[in-house]
Protein backbone atom coordinates (compact mmCIF):
# COMPACT_ATOMS: atom_id res chain seq x y z
CA UNK A 1 0.00 0.00 0.00
CA UNK A 2 2.18 3.39 -1.15
CA UNK A 3 2.00 5.70 1.79
CA UNK A 4 3.06 9.33 1.54
CA UNK A 5 4.67 10.86 4.71
CA UNK A 6 6.34 14.36 5.16
CA UNK A 7 9.64 14.09 7.34
CA UNK A 8 11.48 17.03 9.17
CA UNK A 9 14.57 18.24 6.66
CA UNK A 10 16.93 16.67 9.83
CA UNK A 11 15.06 13.83 9.72
CA UNK A 12 15.67 13.46 5.85
CA UNK A 13 18.89 14.02 5.99
CA UNK A 14 19.70 10.97 8.31
CA UNK A 15 17.15 9.01 6.08
CA UNK A 16 19.37 9.97 3.12
CA UNK A 17 22.75 9.86 4.52
CA UNK A 18 21.99 5.86 6.16
CA UNK A 19 20.58 5.09 2.56
CA UNK A 20 24.06 6.06 0.67
CA UNK A 21 25.97 5.11 3.03
CA UNK A 22 24.47 1.42 3.20
CA UNK A 23 23.10 1.09 -0.37
CA UNK A 24 19.87 0.20 0.46
CA UNK A 25 16.85 2.30 -0.04
CA UNK A 26 15.15 4.96 2.01
CA UNK A 27 11.81 2.83 1.61
CA UNK A 28 13.85 -0.35 3.11
CA UNK A 29 14.56 1.92 6.46
CA UNK A 30 11.06 3.48 6.32
CA UNK A 31 10.03 -0.01 6.27
CA UNK A 32 11.97 -1.40 9.12
CA UNK A 33 11.62 1.33 11.68
CA UNK A 34 7.90 1.48 11.25
CA UNK A 35 7.44 -2.56 11.12
CA UNK A 36 9.63 -2.61 14.55
CA UNK A 37 8.06 0.50 16.39
CA UNK A 38 4.23 -0.50 15.37
CA UNK A 39 3.72 -2.90 18.27
CA UNK A 40 5.39 -0.59 20.46
CA UNK A 41 3.02 2.49 19.36
CA UNK A 42 -0.07 0.29 19.64
CA UNK A 43 0.60 -0.56 23.09
CA UNK A 44 1.11 2.82 23.80
CA UNK A 45 -1.92 4.61 22.64
CA UNK A 46 -4.37 2.27 23.77
CA UNK A 47 -3.03 2.24 26.86
CA UNK A 48 -3.21 5.83 26.75
CA UNK A 49 -6.83 5.48 25.68
CA UNK A 50 -7.71 3.00 28.42
CA UNK A 51 -5.69 5.70 30.67
CA UNK A 52 -8.54 8.44 29.25
CA UNK A 53 -11.36 5.83 29.69
CA UNK A 54 -10.67 5.34 33.60
CA UNK A 55 -10.03 8.90 34.59
CA UNK A 56 -13.67 9.66 33.11
CA UNK A 57 -14.92 6.98 35.20
CA UNK A 58 -15.91 5.01 31.84
CA UNK A 59 -13.51 2.06 32.69
CA UNK A 60 -14.18 0.13 35.64
CA UNK A 61 -10.79 0.02 38.59
CA UNK A 62 -10.35 -3.09 40.73
CA UNK A 63 -8.44 -2.83 44.03
CA UNK A 64 -5.38 -5.16 44.65
CA UNK A 65 -7.37 -6.40 47.42
CA UNK A 66 -10.68 -7.55 45.48
CA UNK A 67 -8.35 -9.13 42.54
CA UNK A 68 -6.91 -11.04 45.12
CA UNK A 69 -10.44 -11.96 46.94
CA UNK A 70 -12.07 -12.71 43.41
CA UNK A 71 -8.99 -14.85 42.24
CA UNK A 72 -8.92 -16.90 45.51
CA UNK A 73 -5.66 -15.52 46.49
CA UNK A 74 -5.80 -15.06 50.53
CA UNK A 75 -6.90 -18.26 51.03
Amino acid sequence: MPTSIRLAPETERHLNHLAERTGRTKAYYLREIIEQGIEEAEDYYLALDVLERVRSGQEPVYSAADVRKELGLDD
